[in-house]
C-alpha cells in the first residue's frame, strides 16, 4: 500500500482506521499532500518527523511538525494535516491506534489544546532509537505468530496493519517506547505565565508518586505554605483542588497497572493510594466508564 491509494479526505464511507486496529507507516510526501477529517479520527494518530516539515490542525489548535518532534492527535476532533506551506516535503513515521491509558500522564505536559500534544524537540541522540522503534513496529505488525518476528523490513514496505493479537501488542510496545522516550527526554514546555513555582512543585510530587499518602497538609509543608494558603493557591492556578489532582493521578496510575500487570484489583487499589477497594471501584467506574476488572479485560 502507498499514499497514492489513500484518501485525501476522510468522510462518510472513508473513515480513519478503526481504534481496534494498529496501523503504522512511513511516508515522504511532496507539497500538496493533505488529509482532511471533518469528523475527526476514530483512533489516535502519532507522527514522528524525520525530514521536511508538516502542518497539523485539530479543532482550534495548530502546530508545525519539525524533525525530532512527536505530535499526537487524540480522536474525535476535526483535524487536518499535510506538508507545511513552503516546505519541500514531509518525511514522517505515523501510527493509528487506541492509545494505552498510561500514556496520558506522559503526554499531558505537552498538551496544546483540543487533543493536540507536541512533544519535542527530542534530543538528537535519541532520534535513531525512536526511528528504530518505529521500524520495529512496522516489522512486528506483520508477525503472524508462526516463527520469529521479522528482524528487518523491505525498503519499499511503507504501511502495515497489525491484525493478530500478538502482533498488535508487540507493535503497541514499540510505540510505547516512542512515547516514553520522547516525553521523558523532550524539552519541557515553559509553564504558563503566572503559575507559581510552589504549585508546579506540588504537581511534580503528585505525578512522581501518586500512590504515596499525600495530604493537603503534607504537600503544603513540602512547598513551605500553610495548608489553607496552599489549597487556595493550588485550586486557583491548577483549576482543581490538590485532592482532585491527586485522585486523577491515582486513577491514571491504576489504569496503567491494570493494563500492564497481573496484580489483583485490590492490590492495584492499594498500590495507587486507595485505602478502600470499594471506593476505588466506584471512582474508577465513574472516571473510565467501566469497572477495573472489565477495563483490564478490554485493554488486554
Amino acid at each position: 500500500m502507498n499514499a497514492d491509494r489513500l484518501p485525501g479526505t476522510a468522510v462518510g464511507g472513508v473513515p480513519s482506521p478503526p481504534p481496534g486496529l494498529v496501523v503504522v507507516g512511513h511516508f515522504d510526501q511532496c507539497p500538496g499532500y493533505r488529509v482532511e477529517r471533518p469528523r475527526g479520527s476514530d483512533s489516535w494518530l502519532f507522527t514522528w518527523t524525520t525530514g521536511g516539515q508538516g502542518a497539523l490542525r485539530q479543532g482550534r489548535a495548530e502546530t508545525r511538525a519539525d524533525p525530532g518532534q512527536l505530535v499526537a492527535l487524540a480522536p474525535g476532533v476535526r483535524q487536518s494535516y499535510g506538508v507545511a506551506p513552503g516546505a519541500r516535503n514531509w518525511r514522517f513515521w505515523w501510527a493509528h491506534c487506541r492509545a494505552r491509558p498510561g500514556w496520558s500522564s506522559w503526554l499531558r505536559t505537552y498538551g496544546a489544546g483540543d487533543g493536540v500534544y507536541v512533544v519535542g524537540p527530542v534530543p538528537a541522540g535519541l532520534h535513531g532509537r525512536v526511528e528504530s522503534a518505529y521500524r520495529r513496529m512496522l516489522a512486528d505488525a506483520r508477525w503472524t505468530g508462526a516463527e520469529a518476528p521479522p528482524v528487518s523490513i523491505p525498503a519499499d514496505d511503507r504501511v502495515a496493519v497489525a491484525h493478530g493479537t500478538a502482533a498488535r501488542e508487540l507493535a503497541l510496545c514499540a510505540l510505547e517506547e516512542v512515547v516514553l522516550l520522547s516525553a521523558a527526554a523532550a524539552r519541557t514546555p515553559a509553564p504558563p505565565p503566572g503559575v507559581d513555582a510552589r504549585v508546579r512543585r506540588a504537581q511534580e510530587l503528585i505525578a512522581a508518586d501518586p500512590g504515596a499518602p499525600h495530604t493537603v497538609r503534607s504537600l503544603a509543608a513540602a512547598v513551605a505554605l500553610s495548608p489553607s494558603r496552599f489549597a487556595h493557591l493550588f485550586t486557583e492556578q491548577a483549576g482543581r483542588s490538590p485532592m482532585r489532582e491527586l485522585r486523577e493521578a491515582r486513577l491514571l496510575h491504576a489504569a496503567r497497572l491494570l493494563e500492564s500487570t497481573d496484580l489483583s484489583v485490590e492490590r492495584v487499589a492499594a498500590a495507587s493510594g486507595f485505602a478502600s477497594p470499594f471506593h476505588f471501584n466506584r471512582v474508577f467506574h465513574e472516571r473510565h466508564g467501566t469497572p477495573p476488572g472489565a477495563f483490564r479485560a478490554r485493554h488486554r
